[in-house]
């Protein structure tokens, strides 16, 4: 793969304003004054101010259009002198927030890859120069000049395809603390490391709504605590995360904190937000069903209003928002009412999203006549959680929230009115007693500490209390809420302190110890890390230890409390066990008891969930979501779990199904025309009825979108599918060597030249020393040298011979890989880079003049054999006949080695240990990443078809 240097692409021009910039991508929208400030403070001081303290509803989110800006603004500097970080992150406590900023910063990015899409010439001609500035930075001529990744929920694969790419990550923050500690949710063991290094250097972390995850500032200070005095291969300002907090409820005191000026107040937009009108209605009341009241106040708020109105109702939990949403349901008939939780897939979420913003989007027209949005003929009510608290662009003229804390009350009231545009908007306030359970007996009682928000209720009853006027009403306006409701009174807990051995502990990736400690509360804090399980739905289940496919993803997932999920789940415990992935991601195991962090899998037919997500109560079937994009898995069981009804009430011959997975009763092969006659008569079949949870047109176009030219693909053990055409090409796991499978075979001589050339360009694209670049370059060209071993030779090829030129990939069909494997005599487990780093020894050991510095040499070694993520600290021996002394040309020279892989290289332990010292554990572990997703972009760049080169 040829890159670029960045003299090939034209960096010359001038960088345009931050105020053209913004207006290009925000369809002519002029930034606010704060905003156009920010970016002048970074551009001429190349400092963020530690804490952003900005009023809800003024355009926080501008914060990555900044960033953005900055980074292309410093894209001719100098790599090893540049200050803005390479990635961004918004990291938000809210899962479905994620979701709100992705559709932001994916429309920066569209804009981005697209400048002609933009009507106004001078706009297009701005967005190129940014687009073409960042695209110069990785130095690859088909690279984005943006990637956007959103990482949720316990399931996530995703990650920046080179550590020299420009990213953005949307994420929350259990997903970025885990990563950044190298326990990454949804990592497999073998990608954590890269995941810490994506997460811990380079990167600038944009911490929304920071009084929600109060610990995250201080761990990113303990981690440079715990590792004093490494040798950064980064400069002074990206070594390490650049930590922002945004939060309309900071810290007042704080000397760096960014707010408004005299020129902002004086702004006529602002004014207009600030002043809008916002008069709270406080409700006290004595019972304990707060559904019940929360459902009446809506009744009461909308009972007078004349016109369709639009209606927020907060609950402080999901069981009390879907009791509240059922109780609206049946008293509101002629209204239209939905439910927006936390515990939702992406699907089920972007579809009540999109009904929400195109209702309440803050942006949505609103005629001039009249103070509501027209068009409805019914009242549009949301019932929501935290979820729509923070970073939610909305704009609802009445709100209703049970009671909670000061912060939480401001982010809810800065949903209502934020526009300032309806005159008539008002808010209820429901305050409910507190009720704790008694130690003993069960027995309930009246207390002053009420779930997720503790003592501080009561203090904000208070306050409003005294603040009633004449009319019982408060003004909660966003110029005066702060004066109204007081500092916050919150408790925060505390967080375990991070010592060195814990952390030493987690970096140990690939043998991590027995009894570890738990990762969570040094970013959630002892009390309020809540310990979840992640849920996802399939119509196919492999057998235990064999192979789930296709790997699971965020987007199909719900994450549920581990105690309410075993309260659920307690038959299916008690019975046959449930059935989760395996640390590798891949594998499945069956269990009968559930652990925070497991990924359990349900068949589709198991319910438990509607359109609205999760719910106990539910039976019909559930919508398998790795469908789309995947394919059909040709099994009559499977088929029958999708449609939700048996097998024979679907027209689908057995016969026919035996015939495209090219079964026979006389062993005989059946023709390829026969083969794709059944197909069609599969999919006439299934397409005839729409399963449960699918649209019409939308399984109509599955259904077409499947590949009926192409047999069934075989997955490693998983159940034959039928692709969809034009399928992406996807770099599996590390865990089982199957990167060395591709479409087309490949020597090993260029692939290995063609990684170290990526991996030196994207060395010196993020500005490393001329040594460092040595080395990762050599450990390129050295990486699959183990591959040389005729067992591993013959296994990536049957016919292959000595005479041969070796190879690095097979194009070995997948099912066929581990047959393959032991008719060649390469030992189950047996791992390539093992031998690798022993060529590498034995090489470096012939070049005693290689490099003056002990330190480089023992990185040589680590980077070859930790390049599929083991050897943190040590591979493990694999049962293996001793071999002869064996001979690899290594640059052109013979070296002579040992191929046991019963051999163990116990060494490899005190030099991961010295090399985690010199560097840092980031520091390292970036090193390790450049090499890997290099060794990924050349293996992806080979297995593209023309048309994805286009």
């Amino acid at each position: 793969m040829n890159l670029q240097s960045a003299s090939d692409i034209d960096v010359s021009t001038d960088m345009p304003e931050f105020s053209e910039f913004y207006r290009a991508i925000n369809q002519q929208r002029t930034p606010f004054p704060w905003q156009s400030r920010l970016a002048e403070q970074l551009f001429f001081t190349g400092k963020w101010s530690t804490e952003i303290g900005v009023p809800t509803g003024l355009g926080k989110t501008a914060c990555i259009d900044i960033a953005v800006w900055w980074l292309a603004s410093q894209a001719d500097c100098d790599p090893a002198n540049r200050i803005a970080p390479t990635r961004i992150w918004w990291v938000v406590n809210r899962r479905l927030l994620v979701d709100s900023t992705f559709k932001h910063a994916e429309d920066i990015k569209e804009v981005l890859s697209n400048p002609r899409s933009l009507k106004c010439p001078r706009d297009r001609a701005v967005v190129k120069i940014v687009a073409d500035r960042l695209r110069s930075i990785p130095g690859n001529p088909r690279a984005e000049p943006l990637e956007v990744i959103r990482l949720r929920g316990g399931i996530a694969s995703d990650r920046p395809t080179c550590p020299s790419q420009p990213a953005i990550l949307l994420t929350t923050l259990p997903m970025y603390g885990s990563r950044l500690l190298f326990r990454g949710y949804g990592s497999s063991r073998a990608m954590r490391s890269i995941d810490a290094a994506m997460a811990g250097t380079d990167s600038l972390v944009l911490l929304d709504e920071a009084h929600l995850t109060p610990h995250l500032s201080s761990l990113l200070s303990a981690t440079t605590q715990c590792t004093p005095h490494p040798h950064p291969i980064l400069n002074e300002n990206r070594s390490k995360p650049v930590l922002v907090e945004l939060t309309a409820t900071g810290n007042q005191d704080n000397q760096n904190r960014f707010i408004l000026d005299d020129e902002d107040r004086k702004h006529p937009e602002i004014q207009k937000r600030l002043d809008a009108v916002k008069p709270l209605e406080l409700r006290i009341v004595a019972a304990k069903k707060t559904e019940i009241f929360l459902a009446q106040a809506t009744q009461d708020v909308l009972e007078n209003v004349p016109f369709p109105a639009t209606c927020l109702v907060f609950a402080n939990t999901p069981k009390t928002a879907r009791k509240t949403f059922s109780l609206l349901k049946k008293r509101m008939k002629d209204s239209e009412v939905l439910l927006l939780t936390g515990r939702m897939r992406e699907r089920e979420a972007d579809r009540v999203r999109e009904q929400v913003l195109n209702i309440l989007g803050s942006k949505r027209e609103v005629p001039a006549s009249c103070d509501t949005s027209s068009g409805r003929k019914n009242h549009f009510i949301v019932v929501a959680t935290q979820t729509l608290e923070v970073g939610a662009d909305i704009d609802a003229e009445y709100l209703v929230t049970e009671q909670c804390g000061v912060r939480a009350l401001t982010q809810r009231l800065g949903r209502l009115n934020r526009m300032g545009r309806f005159k008539d908007a008002r808010a209820v306030y429901v305050h409910t007693p507190a009720v704790v359970p008694r130690p003993k007996g069960g027995i309930e009682r009246k207390g002053d500490i009420w779930p997720i928000y503790g003592r501080e209720p009561k203090d904000v009853l208070e306050k409003l209390q005294n603040l009633k006027n004449t009319l019982g009403e408060i003004n909660v306006s966003p110029g005066c809420v702060a004066e109204v409701l007081g500092a916050p009174s919150d408790d925060p807990g505390r967080a375990p302190e991070l010592l060195p051995g814990i952390l030493w502990e987690w970096i140990k990736t690939s043998s991590p110890p027995r009894d570890e400690a738990p990762v969570e509360p040094y970013f959630g804090g002892i009390q309020g890390t809540q310990k979840l399980v992640t849920i996802f739905w399939r119509a196919h289940i492999p057998e235990e230890d064999q192979w789930l496919w296709p790997r699971a993803s965020d987007s199909e997932t719900i994450d549920i409390p581990i105690g309410e999920a075993r309260e659920v789940l307690k038959n299916d415990l008690k019975d046959a066990g449930i059935i989760r992935l395996s640390p590798d991601g891949i594998t499945i195991e069956k269990s009968t008891r559930l652990r925070p962090g497991d990924q359990i899998v349900l068949r589709t037919d198991r319910g438990l969930m509607d359109e609205f997500g999760w719910n106990p109560d539910a039976t019909e079937t559930v919508m398998d979501m790795s469908l789309i994009g995947r394919g059909l898995p040709l099994d009559a069981e499977a088929i029958r779990r999708i449609y939700g009804i048996p097998v024979k009430d679907i027209p689908i011959e057995q016969e026919d199904l035996n015939m495209v997975l090219n079964i026979s009763d006389d062993d005989t092969e059946i023709e390829p025309e026969d083969q794709v006659h059944a197909l069609k008569t599969i999919l006439d079949a299934i397409r005839q009825k729409t399963p449960p949870h699918w649209g019409s047109e939308e399984w109509d176009k599955f259904v077409s979108s499947l590949d009926v030219q192409t047999r069934a693909v075989y997955s490693g053990k998983e159940v034959p599918r039928l692709r969809v055409k034009d399928a992406k090409p996807e770099i599996p796991s590390d865990d089982f060597d199957e990167t060395s499978l591709s479409d087309t075979q490949a020597e090993l001589e260029p692939h290995c030249e063609a990684v170290a050339a990526f991996a030196e360009s994207v060395c010196a694209r993020i500005g490393l020393h001329s040594d460092l670049i040595k080395v990762v370059k050599h450990a390129g060209r050295l990486h699959d040298i183990g591959k040389e071993d005729q067992r591993f030779q013959r296994w990536l090829s049957p016919e292959w011979s000595q005479n041969d030129i070796p190879l690095a990939k097979s194009s070995t069909p997948r099912h066929q890989w581990e047959s393959r494997r032991k008719v060649a005599g390469w030992p189950r487990g047996g791992r390539h880079e093992a031998l690798s780093a022993r060529i590498a020894l034995a090489w470096l050991n012939n070049h005693p003049d290689w490099s003056n510095c002990s330190v480089m040499r023992e990185l040589l070694v680590h980077l070859v054999i930790s390049h599929h993520g083991k050897g943190r600290p040590l591979i493990m021996p694999v049962a293996d006949n001793p071999s002869p002394t064996k001979e690899a040309v290594v640059l052109g020279e013979r070296i002579n080695f040992s191929a046991d892989l019963g051999t163990v290289d116990w060494k490899q332990p005190s030099r991961f240990r010295k090399l985690n010292q010199y560097f840092g554990p980031w520091g390292l572990a970036l090193l390790e990443a450049i090499l890997r997703l290099s060794d990924h972009a050349v293996s992806r760049e080979a297995n593209m078809t023309p048309n994805q080169h286009q």
